[in-house]
């Protein structure tokens, strides 16, 4: 995943407000989001390659998703699949914040990544580039290929929106449409992260279409604060023409 943008606890009505894209390789087998067969209890797309997810929620009230952290100079092709971080997670009953410090203790051994997972009762941090757990207050939060709240174009502008959003009154076609734009931030704003400008500009979109790869899905997820669930994913192909749109709505259990 590449853009999480996403508001804990600031609005009354609900507890999490999250509009993410996810990027990746559309060479990659990907299954659109739905409840795992073998975890029930789990709501997410899936990687069929390595089998993890980037994203996902589940009945008893978790939530993870995750972004690669962009330095491909540092990437060792042997490292285990990040994916394998989120829905070890989401299969979990290890309170979210442990979770995180036993991450810790193994985090050197995949690529950079940060990780956002949440419970009933907090929502954490970690990156593995910076080493520190956050359990995060109120707020409203953007992450990209970066560490939290780094001010890249997409990071700004998407905050900026979602802010709207919620002002006038958050629901999922709004989410997914401020998560619509595929247009290029300036070269003055552009961070430096190891690839070439063009490629610079290419990933600086909200919503990215390139050379085979891209923002292969789009999510809108809000969690009342009655424990009411809507998930909404829609899906993209190579040429960035919509492709398909799950939806689902469940309670968290008590």
């Amino acid at each position: 995943m590449c853009l999480i943008l996403f508001a804990h606890r600031v609005h009354p009505a609900y507890a999490l407000v999250v509009a993410a894209n996810r990027d990746e390789w559309f060479q990659r087998p990907t299954a659109p989001a739905a409840f795992w067969r073998d975890a029930p209890e789990v709501f997410a797309g899936r990687d069929l390659e390595q089998h993890g997810t980037w994203l996902g929620v589940t009945r008893h009230g978790r939530f993870a998703a995750l972004t690669n952290y962009r330095d491909p100079g540092s990437n060792r092709p042997d490292a285990p699949s990040r994916g394998a971080i989120v829905s070890a997670f989401l299969r979990s009953p290890v309170p979210a914040m442990r979770y995180l410090e036993q991450l810790r203790e193994e985090a050197a051994r995949y690529n950079g990544f940060s990780l956002l997972a949440g419970d009933r009762d907090t929502l954490g941090y970690f990156s593995n580039r910076e080493g520190e757990i956050r359990e995060l207050s109120p707020g409203l939060y953007g992450l990209s290929n970066s560490l939290l709240d780094v001010a890249w174009p997409k990071v700004e502008i998407g905050k900026s929106r979602l802010a709207a959003a919620l002002a006038a009154g958050p629901d999922a076609e709004a989410l997914l449409a401020l998560l619509d734009d595929t247009g290029p931030a300036s070269d003055r704003h552009l961070p430096s992260t190891g690839v070439s400008l063009e490629w610079e500009r290419r990933l600086s979109s909200l919503r990215i279409v390139a050379d085979g790869y891209g923002t292969r899905s789009s999510t809108a997820l809000l969690v009342g604060a009655d424990g009411e669930v809507s998930f909404v994913e829609r899906s993209f192909d190579r040429t960035g023409a919509e492709t398909g749109i799950v939806r689902e709505r469940f309670r968290v259990e008590r």
